[in-house]
């Protein structure tokens, strides 16, 4: 997009199954704009061999997503049980990270699990300080992400942007904002007086279609083939303010977390989904551009 309203970005979690180098081929042929790096995609010992192949890429970094995503444990991938450990792994994630100059960092709280409702929190809040510590060292904001409800006991303790202004409230750091995850929050009560609200907060955007019914957490469609009004969610974050970019991040289990499905997205070619990624995305927009607003 080329209007000043913002560009079109792929995180890599979209293309799974490809690997770094081959995102930054399809993602370019593709005509994206820009690329959400997550750090799984980073072979070790290679940072300065990779950094050298996105430069000359020349697409732009937006949305960084460290390999340890949350500061409590997730029951459904890999990485220490204690949120100490996570903090640090995290901290050392963003400073990895660093030298490819992201617009932002995405974290998530974690499931509270077994403790506490206020154990939990406290948690968070010690961790939140922390990774904010590192970012104001590093100039660059982390933005922590509100999840879906349906799913909150496996990834989550807030679902809402209110909630997740409450937590950055009592932290208080200047460097943390929010993810906002349209295919997380399309259903979150308030979502638009929240983002009218608080869209001034926002430092990353992550966009997928909900599919109805959804089969589960890891079951996202492309732009306008689910049920989200996403022309809807693009003019309210406009008028908010947002001029960032829009991640296209795709969930859409092969087989990786237990469900096959046929029609999976990871089993598309990485250029081909790139291309289909792109088009269904301004498809949307243009319903945005031509929509009330």
């Amino acid at each position: 997009m080329n209007d000043g309203t913002g560009s079109f970005g792929i995180c890599q979690f979209t293309t799974l199954v490809a690997s770094f180098e081959e995102d930054l081929d399809a993602y370019r042929e593709a005509g994206v704009e820009g690329i959400g790096i997550c750090e799984l995609k980073l072979k070790e010992g290679a940072d300065g061999e990779l950094l050298a192949a996105f430069r000359r890429s020349g697409l732009e970094p937006t949305g960084c997503v460290p390999a340890i995503p949350s500061i409590l444990p997730l029951p459904l991938m890999p990485g220490p049980s204690d949120p100490a450990e996570r903090v640090q792994a995290i901290r050392a994630s963003i400073r990895r990270l660093a030298p490819f100059e992201p617009r932002a960092y995405v974290c998530l709280t974690g499931p509270r699990g077994t403790l506490a409702p206020e154990k939990a929190r406290w948690a968070v809040l010690a961790g939140l300080s922390a990774i904010a510590e590192e970012a104001v060292r590093l100039g660059i904001p982390v933005g922590l992400e509100p999840l879906n409800s349906s799913f909150q006991d496996d990834w989550t303790t807030i679902t809402t942007i209110s909630e997740a202004v409450e937590l950055l409230d009592d932290v208080g750091s200047e460097a943390l904002g929010i993810t906002f995850d349209i295919w997380h929050l399309w259903e979150a009560p308030g979502l638009y007086e929240d983002v009218e609200r608080h869209g001034d907060r926002i430092v990353a955007v992550h966009v997928s279609d909900w599919r109805e019914p959804t089969r589960s957490w890891c079951d996202r469609v492309l732009p306008g083939d689910g049920a989200i009004d996403l022309p809807a969610v693009f003019r309210a974050l406009r008028e908010a303010g947002w001029d960032g970019a829009y991640d296209l991040e795709i969930f859409s289990d092969n087989g990786t977390f237990g469900n096959a499905y046929p029609d999976s997205l990871w089993d598309v070619d990485a250029r081909e989904l790139a291309r289909r990624g792109r088009e269904a995305f301004l498809a949307c927009w243009e319903g945005a551009r031509s929509g009330p607003g």
